[in-house]
């Protein structure tokens, strides 16, 4: 098993699993308070439910490419190459949408979630499925972003990518409990900030994986037949050490620092580290982080009323 598999959907599931934590003892705080606390359970069984659709959700993608394979047997590298490609495209665009808007709601987060709840207590006969589907839906959201970073740890290190987000829900369900059961002190504000910063650049490491994923499908396209090979452009005017479709190299650090070998396998698998850099990766690198790191950033320090107090209690 492939464990640095498991650093990026850790860390991601931690960071999402501690979000759904906080709905879930916002709603039990509320459903106490409001003396509807027959409704507990529904609350327990939509967590459960979300978490198991989260997973089955997984299963099923991993058996989507195999199977896709055994269609097209003569396209089996492409089909790999460009499925773990689209779903780190996938993965880029929904953990830095929920990066940046997440980050701009966080401090309304429990007023929205009673506003909600409210709404959903208003009608005795339906309470307990509206609960249901309030802590369901915000599961499965965590969890499918969660998905479709372990969706594109495909193949070797799809097993340590499950291994990764199962400890990261383990460890957010301990910090739930913690905070909401045994009253732990926890910097919530500050985690977030932390985790978010870090989450920049696993996103941002995400788009290099992206390419080079793209470029060995395009690659592995252009060998089948000489017609596909105009797929790769060729820059031997420039260099003479250059990609199919991401231009010259920038860096070869092989010897230096290996991306399969310790700790730059490490930085491959949190930050998209490549000992083979290529000019289009680093443009599109330079660029993701600039643009939704310097939005993150500026979230962290722009307007709006102050936050409440850093601490959670109930």
């Amino acid at each position: 098993m492939d464990f640095t598999a498991a650093l990026s959907t850790f860390f991601i599931a931690l960071r999402e699993g501690v979000e759904a934590a906080l709905v879930v003892g916002i709603v039990l705080a509320f459903l106490k308070k409001a003396g509807q606390t027959q409704l507990n359970r529904w609350v327990y069984v939509g967590l459960g439910t979300g978490v198991a659709a989260s997973f089955v959700l997984a299963f099923l993608f991993q058996l989507f490419v195999p199977a896709l394979q055994r269609a097209f047997p003569q396209y089996a590298g492409v089909i790999e190459f460009l499925y773990e490609g689209i779903f780190s495209v996938l993965a880029v665009i929904m953990l830095s949408w929920m990066l940046i808007w997440m980050t701009n709601q966080a401090r309304f987060m429990k007023a929205s979630v009673e506003g909600a709840l409210s709404d959903a207590l208003k009608n005795d006969k339906t309470a307990a499925r509206n609960i249901f589907t309030l802590i369901f839906v915000a599961v499965v959201r965590e969890g499918f972003e969660t998905v479709a970073l372990i969706t594109t740890n495909t193949g070797s290190g799809a097993y340590g990518a499950g291994i990764g987000a199962v400890l990261g829900i383990i460890s957010a369900a301990f910090i739930g409990v913690g905070l909401f059961k045994l009253g732990v002190k926890f910097n919530i504000r500050q985690f977030f900030q932390v985790m978010g910063i870090l989450l920049v650049l696993i996103v941002a490491g995400l788009v290099v994986t992206a390419l080079s994923r793209f470029d060995a499908a395009a690659a592995s396209l252009a060998s089948y037949s000489r017609a596909s090979q105009d797929l790769c452009f060729y820059y031997e005017r420039f260099t003479k050490v250059h990609s199919c479709i991401l231009g010259p190299m920038v860096w070869d650090t092989s010897k230096i620092l290996p991306d399969e070998e310790f700790p730059g396998v490490i930085f491959k698998a949190l930050f998209g580290y490549q000992h083979h850099l290529y000019i289009v990766q680093a443009i599109a690198y330079l660029v993701f982080l600039f643009t939704v790191g310097g939005i993150y950033l500026r979230s962290l320090n722009g307007g709006g009323k102050k936050p409440e107090r850093n601490r959670v209690s109930m």
